[in-house]
């Protein structure tokens, strides 16, 4: 896919077309600012952002050409991407999407596959399916490299994980 599912409209602010995005999205940063293109629902329409404010778990957002809550309502509930060559990232930096389907090795031992990112409360979770099914935290003391070419993330203490 190339695009990057960064949220959901989940609701209007005001009546001049703000909306407010839900996101979980890990490199808000790299998105979430003005002259961002996003893309909404599932034919991607696409929607320059003109205005930015975080707002307590909400991110606001207004589009250039809708000033008026009428015109945004069609949109509420829809899903918001990004394209993916639209995010600029730093050496040696990802994005938690791009770690489904990688494989996991600990010390040369293939542990499994990850099958999905799991957002419990605070916590981001790898779920990797192997002999079997375990979640490593997303956190430095257990993922020590990600090689997103050769598709291979090398963990430290994950092994005890496994049940």
């Amino acid at each position: 896919m190339d695009y990057y599912y960064i949220g959901r409209i989940v609701q209007t602010h005001g009546i001049k077309g703000e909306v407010r995005i839900r996101s979980l999205f890990d490199k808000k940063e790299c998105v979430f600012k003005k002259g961002m293109t996003f893309y909404i629902g599932e034919d991607y329409k696409p929607f320059q952002v003109v205005s930015y404010r975080p707002h307590k778990e909400f991110d606001m957002v207004i589009f250039e050409g809708y000033d008026n809550i009428n015109q945004v309502l069609p949109y509420l509930k829809k899903k918001v991407y990004v394209k993916k060559s639209d995010v600029a990232l730093g050496e040696n930096e990802y994005i938690l999407e791009d770690l489904v389907g990688l494989e996991v090795y600990e010390n040369g031992l293939k542990l499994g596959k990850v099958e999905e990112i799991v957002y419990n409360g605070g916590n981001i979770l790898l779920r990797v399916s192997g002999e079997n099914c375990f979640y490593i935290p997303n956190k430095s003391y257990f993922i020590k490299y990600v090689d997103l070419e050769k598709g291979r993330i090398i963990t430290e203490n994950a092994k005890g994980l496994i049940l």
